[in-house]
């Protein structure tokens, strides 16, 4: 007897040592990857029904894993709708919200950024044993007293690992110069200051102790020319090229400027290594790309792939690595243990254009894009999840959905619980996902413009109608157009939107479009939905805590606080040396 227990214990043993056993320990805790594309369009994609971009990785993950086409996002910028990612809650809720006509953080030099009170979904995962990094753009801040606190680091969110950029692509990084010879003259420039410093510092005290015969106008002219000589080697760098288009590794920076072409081959070497590391999990991976987000900096083999130009020519790029990311869960074996999701921050820009070239994402069906928080085409997103034997392979949910439910789903999955001193707006998407439920959870939606409320829908639980309300619109221009192309993004109060009273509404279920506003002679209930939706307007502004408002308070830039890898004003680095692009690695 004794014999057949010992026989039992060495096998269960054995079982829990062997690589299928390991996985068996951390089948309640699955590997975790996100991938959130920067200002993709709904309409681009194969699987939401675009019939000339070529994207059959992201297809590939539609036809694995669940897909949902009601998927909102809860601001059509950058930074609060990636704070509201990662916490979990309106951003208006964290102070991640403006009031004034930028909506995003807008140079490496301003002190705003995501609370550090917020609890992440980063530090939820951390605290269950998982090992978290975050590849690519973070635009959530980054210093707040100097340029080496970095107050704002992933690190301090929950991330052990991030490799990217702190701030976000913008027209300045692409098509970058070459910068051999001004990494050698920095050098040189640098060398020269210090010898000059030393010499006049020598020539100095040399004259107070009387052992060298010198005019004080030489010494004084030494220093003066220390001061010239930096002066305009920083005024020679006042671009914001040098001080926001930069990539870090972890605290280090190791481009700046960056060299943007290649930043997305080395993401996708970063993002592998990482899954290689913890292969035995386990872990969460947010590859946040720098894609789609002009100046769509692209590959040369990529260029011309496409029939929608530098735009087409990106999307198929970024699918490609996402075809890599997929290719490297299966070599390292964790494909059946891996959560994948893949989404856009908000919808595609309209307004981005080179002369009369769209080079922005194209929405679809949907109205509006980029910086219209009512309209559908600026938060109606991508959402793909795939978890193999988990999760239903090819079925689609209608069903609103909002990218904020990440955050509790995430905690469900890795057997964590949502704080309990804060309000949550999204919800646990499993039940939904894996079919123990129909309807979502989401009864009302909130879409704000900065810190305005500009609509809200409403999916009542006994019908299959959406209903939207807009009470502020952006008012487009020139006058017959479907965007803001004269101001680039759409205002969200003042003289350029309109104010409705009575608001207009749409069923969004019969009119996804929102072409033709509903009345009360064309829609029975149209009272009954404007009351319903009003009450649940004012119960939700009664849950908001006045917060302070990070991106107007805050979002002014200082050269204090602008990164550099030197000695300031001398911040020209590249560590990454000879990088190759995709079609030299395959070589």
């Amino acid at each position: 007897m004794k014999l057949r227990i010992l026989a039992i214990a060495l096998s269960w043993t054995c079982l829990l040592l062997s690589p299928r056993g390991a996985q068996e320990v951390h089948e309640d805790k699955p590997n975790i990857v996100l991938m959130i594309v920067d200002d993709l369009g709904i309409g681009d994609l194969g699987c939401f029904g675009n019939d000339t971009m070529r994207t059959p990785n992201i297809d590939r993950l539609a036809r694995e894993g669940v897909q949902l086409k009601h998927h909102i996002s809860a601001a059509s910028m950058c930074t609060p709708s990636r704070a509201a990612f990662l916490t979990g809650r309106y951003p208006i809720r964290s102070g991640m919200v403006s009031n004034r006509v930028s909506r995003v953080i807008s140079t490496l030099g301003a002190p705003a950024g995501l609370p550090r009170n917020e609890t992440t979904f980063a530090a939820l995962l951390k605290r269950q044993g998982y090992s978290t990094a975050l590849i690519g753009k973070w635009h959530e801040g980054l210093n707040c007293d100097s340029r080496h606190d970095h107050c704002h680091h992933p690190y301090n969110y929950g991330f052990d690992y991030f490799y990217g950029m702190p701030f976000t692509l913008f027209e300045p990084c692409w098509p970058d110069p070459s910068r051999d010879t001004e990494l050698a003259i920095g050098g040189k420039v640098w060398l020269c200051i210090q010898l000059v410093a030393v010499a006049a510092l020598t020539a100095a005290l040399g004259k107070l102790s009387r052992l060298i015969c010198l005019p004080w106008s030489f010494i004084f002219s030494m220093i003066l020319f220390i001061f010239l000589l930096g002066y305009f080697w920083f005024s020679s760098y006042k671009s914001p090229l040098y001080w926001d288009c930069l990539l870090m590794r972890e605290h280090e920076i190791t481009e700046q400027p960056m060299k943007a072409e290649r930043a997305g081959s080395i993401m996708v070497r970063e993002a592998t290594s990482f899954m290689e590391r913890h292969r035995e999990g386990p872990f969460l991976l947010v590859f946040s790309f720098l894609h789609v987000h002009v100046p769509l900096p692209t590959t040369t083999e990529f260029i011309g792939t496409s029939k929608h130009g530098l735009y087409g020519d990106n999307v198929q790029e970024m699918d490609f690595m996402v075809g890599k990311l997929l290719d490297a869960i299966d070599d390292f074996g964790v494909r059946n243990h891996t959560l994948v999701y893949f989404t856009s921050d908000h919808g595609g820009h309209l307004e981005a254009r080179v002369g009369h070239a769209q080079v922005g994402g194209w929405n679809g069906i949907y109205k509006g894009g980029k910086g219209m928080a009512g309209w559908e085409g600026g938060i109606r997103v991508p959402g793909l999840v795939r978890w193999p034997g988990r999760l239903p392979a090819g079925k689609v949910i209608e069903e609103p959905t909002s990218m904020m439910d990440v955050f509790p789903t995430l905690a469900a999955v890795s057997g964590s619980t949502v704080p309990q001193d804060r309000v949550i707006d999204g919800q646990d998407l499993m039940p939904l996902l894996q079919g123990d439920v129909e309807r979502s959870e989401h009864e009302f939606l909130f879409h704000y413009c900065g810190a305005f409320l500009h609509a809200a829908r409403w999916h009542p639980k006994d019908s299959e109608a959406v209903w939207k309300v807009h009470y502020v619109t952006p008012v487009f221009q020139p006058p017959g157009a479907q965007g803001c192309y004269e101001t680039q993004y759409c205002r969200c109060s003042g003289k350029l939107v309109t104010y409705h009273d009575p608001p207009l509404l749409f069923d969004l279920t019969r009119d996804p479009s929102e072409s033709t506003p509903l009345t009360p002679d064309t829609e029975p209930s149209y009272n009954v939905v404007i009351q319903t939706v009003a009450n649940a307007v004012k119960e939700h502004k009664k849950s908001i805590i006045p917060v302070r408002h990070q991106i107007s308070e805050l979002n002014q830039g200082n050269i204090w606080l602008k990164p550099c890898c030197g000695v300031f004003p001398f911040c020209l680095c590249d560590t990454e040396g000879n990088t190759s692009p995709w079609g030299h690695e395959e070589k």
